[in-house]
């Protein structure tokens, strides 16, 4: 077995937004929306914040809807990628497929298409057939983001490898949370999506408004918080604009999220459908798959033994 691998940048990141935005994280029933309640007192029965906070609860009941999505990224690396699949959430399942030149950018030899399942916090990626070729013929590549953890050497490290299982977790019901957050949020009129009569809704959000608002960023402490705010400010990232149209059966029919970079405007669109779909996942067999924390811990001892 070759110990070189060449993975698709591209595809992992699409894996950490998969479905919403990079800067929000996993809805549960005590994470419900904080102005949702009283965001009803006061207002009319048409009033944006009622309508989506009646969308939010509905959406997180249902817990799972087929997306299809299509996401454009700048940059030399970046380009365009469509994911169609079944997701489920409270607990993140997954399974959908990839394809578009964002997978090959800056790797040719990455695949067109790529399938990824999700299950009990473990990650599988169908890395193709050229990597199969230099694994023994196993093209699956297996993440558990819990034993990665485990192999941190502090707790600190754990903390933060863990906390992208939070945005893992991105669903319909945490995009209506976050929106609900922004404080210009505003009804933009009726329109029709893919033949359903929809309510069309829209708000912004600063970099720092969205942080406050994501749970995951719960395990920084005050200096690492202000590193990250620092940072994300020198990379000229102002905000979110997100966008959802709620159909008549207080469902999300589309949600667009649009964030404003230097190198140009990350966009993302998901259009969901068939909610309450059945969302199960069959993990690919042993024999096709390798385990990514097993073989980067090979390496160590190799390159350990080396050194001797």
């Amino acid at each position: 077995m070759k110990t070189t691998i060449r993975m698709p940048l591209a595809a992992l990141a699409t894996a950490a937004v998969l479905t919403a935005t990079a800067a929000c994280s996993a809805s549960t029933d005590q994470d419900k929306p904080k102005d949702a309640k009283a965001a009803g007192e006061g207002t009319t029965v048409n009033s944006p914040a009622t309508a989506l906070s009646a969308a939010y609860k509905k959406t997180a009941d249902v817990r799972s809807a087929h997306v299809d999505m299509v996401m454009k990224v700048p940059g030399a690396e970046g380009g365009e990628m469509t994911i169609s699949g079944v997701q489920g959430w409270d607990p993140t399942v997954m399974d959908v497929t990839m394809e578009g030149s964002a997978l090959t950018a800056g790797n040719p030899d990455a695949p067109e298409k790529m399938r990824m399942l999700w299950q009990d916090n473990v990650l599988y990626m169908d890395m193709g057939a050229k990597q199969a070729a230099q694994m023994d013929g196993k093209r699956w590549m297996k993440m558990d983001f819990a034993a990665i953890a485990k192999q941190a050497p502090d707790e600190k490290t754990a903390r933060q490898m863990t906390a992208g299982l939070d945005n893992m977790n991105q669903n319909p019901a945490q995009q209506l949370a976050l929106l609900l957050e922004s404080p210009n949020l505003k009804h933009v009129g009726s329109a029709k999506v893919n033949g359903m009569e929809t309510e069309h809704y829209k708000g912004t959000l600063t970099v720092e408004e969205a942080i406050k608002s994501n749970k995951a960023f719960d395990t920084l402490d005050a200096k690492e918080r202000k590193e990250l705010l620092s940072n994300l400010e020198k990379s000229e990232i102002e905000g979110y604009d997100i966008e959802v149209w709620v159909n008549e059966d207080e469902l999300p029919a589309r949600m667009d999220v649009r964030m404003d970079s230097p190198e140009g405007a990350v966009e993302v669109r998901a259009d969901y459908t068939d909610f309450g779909a059945k969302a199960s996942v069959a993990p690919p067999a042993a024999s096709e798959t390798f385990d990514l924390v097993e073989m980067l811990g090979e390496l160590g001892a190799a390159a350990s033994g080396k050194g001797v």
